[in-house]
């Protein structure tokens, strides 16, 4: 991922520093395992822990050039590193990798760095969690206009819009700890996964210190369904974001105007047009939502390696690693901002709402002469003749609200009070299951209006 989307903390799981520093400790973790078991010499096992921890704490940029250089000519990036590792351990180091491959050591350790990705990504949930929220909490009782195929459907309440976005992200929020224990996986097997070489209790030493369980069959790599199963659901959150995003844009839309991101000062929204005031952030976050989900269809592919293994998943995952983890953890920590400095108009909004001269409320006033004793049929011709007399001359000089087509109506007159008539286009009923559903949504009702 470029610099410009990139958080340093994600940025540093994905760093070779990083990534040696756990090689080191999954092959000094399985020699004190060996150790123990009888196969190496404790002493040193013990030798290769001090001298190679402090290798790793003097770690530079002089270490990595020389693990490049042997790199280079060896065209095997495991042995340039036991190469490195053998130079500072000295004789000892004979004792290191025993019996172990290549993948038990790439493997373990991409487990580990996602597992790290995914505790950083867990907490940046919370924090869109905490955001939502707050938010939905604050406009609880802010009536808004629902819309769907975006037209103006039926009033709801702004805190509601935004308690939904809120269940979706718990709902992600637990499909990415089901992914984390999935992905949170082990193999220290040895070639073609058999422990022809390895005691088994090698590999459950080292994942238990790594907070990992034991792959339960390896075969010589771990199996991707794990991994295609990890990026998908880092896909259903990208998603979750681009949806959130997607409102508010609309939100933001000239002809709209009912919220719009925060514009901080001295900020340019045109190099042509001084009065523009766009959505970049929630367009930035629709993009990187595809970035993300764009991890997907590889990391499915990669779920069908030959054999025992080959490396057709090894250039996919060098990429998508480090690109959806990083993108992610850019676009949520972007969208808690966002949603925590969201200019809300709840005066725009009650606007809005009556902005078609009442006609949101035609369901409401069907129901009512359902119950004075029509027909639904005849209910709904009549309550749809009006609100289309009302629709299609709405500005014009002989435009007359929903309610005054309705008082004027032969059909209507005398059927309903005009009080019947009153509260069915008030907006505030459509509020009046709010506490139950704030109560579904966070276990708490709230403060009453």
């Amino acid at each position: 991922m470029v610099p410009r989307y990139t958080r340093p903390v994600m940025a540093a799981i994905w760093s070779p520093e990083n990534r040696y520093r756990i090689w080191f400790e999954i092959e000094a973790l399985a020699c004190e395992a060996m150790a123990e078991y009888g196969t190496v010499p404790k002493e040193a096992a013990k030798v290769v822990r001090e001298k190679g921890a402090a290798a790793m704490a003097a770690f530079s940029d002089a270490d990595l050039a020389r693990i490049d250089e042997i790199e280079a000519e060896t065209r095997h990036d495991v042995i340039a590193f036991l190469t490195w590792l053998a130079e500072k351990v000295g004789p000892e180091s004979r004792f290191v990798h025993l019996g172990m491959t290549s993948s038990d050591v790439l493997d373990t350790c991409l487990a580990v760095q996602l597992v790290q990705a995914t505790d950083l990504l867990l907490k940046d949930l919370d924090d869109t969690l905490a955001a939502l929220k707050a938010r939905a909490f604050e406009h609880k009782h802010t009536l808004t206009i629902g819309r769907s195929h975006g037209i103006h459907a039926e009033p709801t309440s702004f805190g509601l819009k935004i308690a939904g976005h809120y269940a979706e992200f718990a709902r992600n929020r637990t499909r990415l700890e089901a992914a984390r224990a999935e992905i949170a996986t082990c193999a220290i097997s040895g070639a073609v996964g058999t422990y022809a070489h390895l005691d088994p209790r090698v590999e459950a030493y080292v994942a238990e210190r790594l907070g990992l369980r034991a792959e339960t069959v390896s075969t010589q790599v771990i199996p991707r369904d794990r991994h295609a199963a990890f990026f998908c659901a880092l896909a259903v959150i990208a998603s979750g974001i681009e949806r959130l995003a997607t409102e508010v844009r609309h939100l933001q839309r000239s002809e709209v105007r009912e919220a719009e991101e925060f514009f901080h000062p001295g900020q340019k929204g045109s190099s042509a047009m001084p009065h523009k005031r766009n959505p970049v952030l929630t367009e930035n976050l629709t993009g990187l939502a595809r970035l993300v989900r764009a991890a997907v269809i590889p990391a499915l592919e990669n779920v069908a390696l030959w054999h025992e293994r080959d490396i057709s998943h090894s250039s996919v995952e060098r990429n998508i690693c480090p690109d959806a983890t990083i993108g992610l953890d850019f676009a949520l920590a972007r969208l808690s901002g966002m949603i925590s400095k969201l200019v809300v108009y709840p005066d725009r909004m009650a606007a809005n709402i009556e902005s078609l001269g009442g006609v949101v409320h035609s369901g409401e006033v069907l129901l009512a002469l359902a119950k004075a004793g029509l027909s639904r049929e005849d209910a709904y011709r009549i309550v749809q003749r009006n609100a289309m007399e009302t629709w299609t001359k709405l500005g014009t000089p002989e435009g007359k609200t929903f309610r005054q087509n309705l008082a004027e109506d032969a059909e209507i007159s005398g059927r309903i009070p005009a009080d019947v008539l009153d509260a069915a286009m008030d907006s505030r009923q459509h509020l009046k299951a709010l506490d139950f559903q704030f109560e579904k949504i966070f276990g708490e009702a709230g403060p009453k209006q």
